[in-house]
């Protein structure tokens, strides 16, 4: 199984997978950009808040490597976006659960808050959400590509008929 042949570059859902990339990755970009402009010390922890989060440098950096790895899968697109989004939201939801065992010890080098964790699960699901949008659900429509991989047999019995239809439909048209 070839992840490129599975989703066609014109499909629609590519624009989802993009968009996500690009919104979820300006927004770690912001994130990072007001860390950085407070001046903060790499790895201080004396619980300076950015947006209701405290953060450090150290943070800024992940969070701008983050955010420019998700915008350059934006620019990307297609199955490559919707892997890195759903990776990329695996990892904050680990990041979250992570963080939560050393919140207030000496381990905490990142100086998450808990305002910090629950930004980690809301943005990390978010993240995921739009990797998966399209190719995990019970209910997709027959044109999905990721339908059409889970049931080649009704996938081809239904392009079939619908070859035979047009080659009926043309044959009917000449003179």
């Amino acid at each position: 199984m070839n992840l490129k042949d599975e989703l066609p570059l014109d499909h629609h859902l590519a624009t989802v997978y993009r968009y996500g990339a690009g919104l979820c990755g300006l927004i770690l970009l912001a994130f990072a950009g007001l860390g950085f402009a407070d001046a903060l010390s790499p790895l201080d922890t004396a619980g300076d808040t950015i947006a209701g989060m405290s953060t450090n440098i150290a943070l800024s950096v992940i969070s701008t490597v983050v955010g420019l790895a998700l915008l350059a899968g934006a620019v990307i697109g297609g199955n490559f976006a919707s892997v890195l989004n759903m990776t990329v939201g695996a990892l904050f939801v680990l990041s979250g659960f992570a963080h939560i065992f050393v919140l207030d010890r000496s381990a905490n080098i990142l100086d998450f808050g808990m305002s910090n964790v629950i930004f980690s699960f809301v943005m990390g699901l978010v993240i995921a959400t739009f990797g998966m949008y399209g190719r995990v659900s019970s209910k997709l429509s027959h044109d999905n590509p990721y339908w059409r991989r889970r049931h080649p047999e009704q996938a081809a019995r239904e392009r079939a008929k619908a070859t035979g239809a047009s080659r009926a439909a043309l044959e009917q048209h000449r003179p």
